[in-house]
């Protein structure tokens, strides 16, 4: 091998870490409570607000599924003021975006546009979050597109699969819900709109967030104006339960007769958000799944051929979270994809990692981290997670730090910890009556459904 054919073959060595250029927030309140936020970055002339709650869909009444994201979905649809129409003209003729939307930890109304024309988004934010009207058209259109959506989702298997995941590993904790039901569609009323607003959005559980060019006391006066005579209300009660513990490995067939392919995934229960071994855990889901160049996507794809894809996922969300392997396979090769995924999981355990591979993880993580912070919307995202997630105030400026100083150590005691295949739930979405005898070797214990979540009788005897 020639000298030059060595250099080719060689990586490059990653370069230095550059300094992270954050502007500066500080923060505010008013009166009523609600927090504020400022990042003045004047580079663009464009701003970009937040306005965030700390209730998502978890908050929902366990007997209305799906309300707070239909409740979200109707808030730019009509207020006191203004019909759904007028509103998205107004957003138009700005060229502006103003959107609502939740997940299971909390509800955000988002709005950016030019700086010329902060004044204008901000008081539409305003008016949508504050006076919604929730026309009753607007009502039975956004229900009844909602059903339709329920139709497409059962239809895809990674919808199932996840619904089948969550519930296994949330058992009656709220995470466990991944959408609403025709029932709940059907029994929200404007009424129960009107009232689950008036509940949930209140100024004491948000936070607004401002990033661009702005100058602070002119849009503090601004937000105070609007919002200033918002009146707090007592935060919405949770009661969450515990997830249930798991102590033996246990398999869940959602039944698709004649499928192609299986969609596997395995899982387990694992850590909030502000978990003291969140990043050790960051590092180690780098090493084993995240991406392309991963364990688990070397071995099932490059090494094997039985996927396009495995990977693992890190879901660390603000009261629980969980630890997942996944992959779409063949269906002739469900067990052997099982039998591959059950080996990556316990080597992670049981044996180190490499140098090699905990250096180009911290490299990878390191790398990106500093590209969602170079747009107004990434790095307003980024400070909605710190405080809705309850993460420290420096967060983006130790990030980087904390990775790196995850060892080889670390990543075996939270492997041995939070990875734990011999207590995981196995969801295979496919071919049943091809499936079943495949997953045996792994576990005796399989339970079928049908796509609608019903149980089905099994033939299988352990």
């Amino acid at each position: 091998m020639t000298e030059e054919e060595a250099f080719r073959l060689a990586a490059p060595q990653p370069l230095p870490p550059r300094p992270l250029n954050i502007p500066e927030f500080v923060e505010s309140k008013l009166d009523n409570g609600l927090q504020i936020v400022i990042v003045e970055d004047n580079r663009l002339p464009l701003v970009s607000f937040r306005l965030a709650f700390r209730t998502g869909d978890s908050a929902d009444p366990s007997d209305l599924p799906g309300l707070t994201d239909m409740m979200t979905a109707l808030l730019n649809e009509g207020t006191e003021s203004r019909a759904s129409l007028q509103i998205a003209e107004e957003v138009e003729r700005l060229g502006a975006v103003l959107s609502a939307g939740a997940n299971s930890d909390y509800t955000t109304i988002a709005a950016s546009s030019l700086s010329l024309y902060q004044d204008q988004i901000l008081e539409l934010l305003a008016d949508i979050a504050l006076h919604p009207s929730f026309p009753e058209n607007e009502i039975e259109l956004t229900r009844e597109n909602g059903k339709q959506m329920l139709i497409q989702q059962r239809a895809q298997a990674n919808f199932l699969a996840g619904e089948k995941v969550a519930g296994v590993i949330y058992g009656q904790h709220p995470y466990a819900t991944v959408s609403p039901t025709p029932a709940s569609l059907d029994a929200m009323t404007r009424s129960t709109f009107a009232d689950f607003h008036r509940a949930s959005i209140v100024p004491n559980q948000a936070v607004m967030i401002v990033v661009g060019d702005v100058v602070r006391d002119t849009v503090i006066d601004r937000i105070n104006r609007l919002f200033g005579q918002w009146q707090q209300r007592p935060p919405v009660a949770v009661n969450f339960p515990p997830a249930p513990v798991r102590t033996r490995r246990s398999a869940y067939v959602v039944d698709r007769p004649g499928s192609a392919q299986s969609n596997i995934v395995i899982a387990n229960l694992g850590i909030n958000r502000t978990n003291p071994d969140f990043f050790s855990m960051l590092v180690l889901n780098t090493i084993l799944g995240s991406n392309a160049s991963s364990r688990l996507f070397m071995n099932l794809r490059e090494d094997k051929g039985y996927t396009y894809g495995a990977y693992s996922s890190l879901d660390a969300r603000r009261v629980l979270g969980s630890f997942r392997a996944t992959a779409e396979v063949r269906t002739a090769v469900t067990g052997d994809s099982l039998k591959e995924f059950f080996y990556e999981l316990e080597r992670i355990r049981d044996e180190d990692v490499s140098e090699k591979e905990i250096l180009n993880a911290k490299s990878y993580l390191t790398g990106v981290f500093p590209l969602r912070l170079e747009t107004q919307e990434g790095l307003v995202d980024q400070l909605v997670q710190i405080k809705m997630m309850d993460l420290p105030r420096d967060h983006l400026h130790i990030y980087r730090d904390r990775v790196n100083a995850v060892t080889v150590e670390d990543i075996r005691r939270v492997a041995q910890k939070y990875v734990t295949p011999d207590k995981a739930a196995v969801v295979v979405v496919g071919d049943a009556a091809s499936v079943v005898d495949q997953i045996t070797p792994y576990t005796s214990e399989i339970e079928v459904y049908d796509t609608e979540g019903q149980p089905k009788p099994n033939t299988v005897t352990a």
